[in-house]
Order: C-alpha cells, then sequence, then structure tokens
C-alpha cells in the first residue's frame, strides 16, 4: 500500500502530511499571527540534538512590522520578488559551540540538528494551514551583523511562511514551477551494508 497526497505518491505508506509538505512561492500577503508562529516554532524546540544541546536559533519578522524590512532586505532581488506576500520571515542560524561534561565543545552535528529542527517548523505550518518555504538565497556575508549573530553561530537558512495562493498571482517565469515536486527514488540513496564500490 502507498500513500497519495498533493499530486505525489509515496513508494511505501507513510503519513500524508510529508507529502503535503511542499515550498510554494505564491502566498496571499496574509499576516502571520504571532501565536501561530510560536506553534510552529515550539514544534522546532523538540526536535533531537547531539548532547542535547538544542543549538537551533531563530529570528523573525511578521509582515508589517520594523522588523520585517530589516529581514527582507537580506534577501536576494528574485527570492524578494515573492516573498514580498509571505506573511512571516524567519532566519535560522545554528550554535557550533556546545557544553559538554568536559566543558564547551565544538558541535559536530550543529547543523544536522538545526535542520532536523527545520523540518519539524516546516510540519506543524503544514498542520495549521500554513506552508514554509525555505531559502538560502539570502546575503550571507551581511546577514550576521543585520541579524546581531553570536560568535559561534552560522545563519543555516530562511523561511517565508504564509497562506497559500493561486499560481496566477506569480510572474509568468515563475509561475511554471509552482508545483509540489517529486523525489528521486530509494534505490538512488539506500544502500545496504554500506556505499556501492566506486567505479575505477
Amino acid at each position: 500500500m502507498t500513500t497519495s497526497a498533493n499530486s505525489r505518491t509515496a513508494d511505501h505508506p507513510i503519513d500524508a502530511l510529508f507529502l503535503e509538505r511542499w515550498s510554494p512561492r505564491a502566498f496571499t500577503g496574509e499576516a502571520v499571527p504571532r501565536a501561530d508562529l510560536m506553534t510552529m516554532i515550539e514544534a522546532a524546540r523538540w526536535a533531537p540534538s547531539g548532547y542535547n544541546s538544542q543549538p537551533w536559533r531563530f529570528a523573525y519578522a511578521l509582515r508589517d512590522t520594523p522588523a520585517w524590512e530589516t529581514l527582507f532586505g537580506l534577501l536576494v532581488p528574485f527570492n524578494q520578488g515573492w516573498v514580498k506576500n509571505a506573511g512571516a520571515l524567519v532566519f535560522l542560524a545554528s550554535n557550533g559551540m556546545m557544553n559538554t561534561p568536559d566543558g564547551l565543545k565544538p558541535s559536530y552535528s550543529a547543523s544536522f540538528d538545526a535542520g532536523t529542527a527545520s523540518a519539524l517548523f516546516q510540519l506543524q505550518a503544514v498542520k495549521m494551514g500554513w506552508h514554509a518555504h525555505g531559502m538560502t538565497g539570502f546575503d550571507h556575508e551581511r546577514a550576521p551583523a543585520a541579524l546581531n549573530l553570536p560568535p559561534h553561530h552560522r545563519v543555516e537558512a530562511a523561511f517565508a511562511i504564509g497562506r497559500k495562493a493561486d499560481p496566477a498571482t506569480l510572474p509568468e517565469e515563475t509561475r511554471a514551477r509552482e508545483t509540489p515536486n517529486g523525489r528521486h527514488p530509494l534505490a538512488d540513496f539506500v544502500f545496504e551494508g554500506g556505499f556501492p564500490p566506486r567505479e575505477a
């Protein structure tokens, strides 16, 4: 038995929520209530992490607030073109240092752990009728100072959150991409006992 949702079909039975999560660009412009955004971040808070270090850090701006222009201004022009209709912007960073029984040490898995938190964040958004579109199209050099990033932290990604709108609201060149995409088959990236031998 397989699972189908959102014009996608999984090869094995999974919860439909995983297929319903995707990254639209067409948003209605509806503001995200702060309480809704905090619920999404609350879900992220319960992600697993190495040594329970919880390295994720969130900087956010709700649309039509003073913080919006700061975060919006960090995005590349292409992303600004569609993010302008999002209801909230979130920048996710990771803390590269963690407390261990032997003191403060570099975290091997900080980026991985932050990514796990981002997945829970996005899935909670979908459950609430919102969508989150992650992106790395932002000014990587300016972002740390603009966000007042502490030492040993790395900005991982930005997310636009909003209610999905009719794709017709997008420019023509973007409209064609406004559909949930597929995934590579499991056989491409799952290997029993280790990776296959490299070709000479």
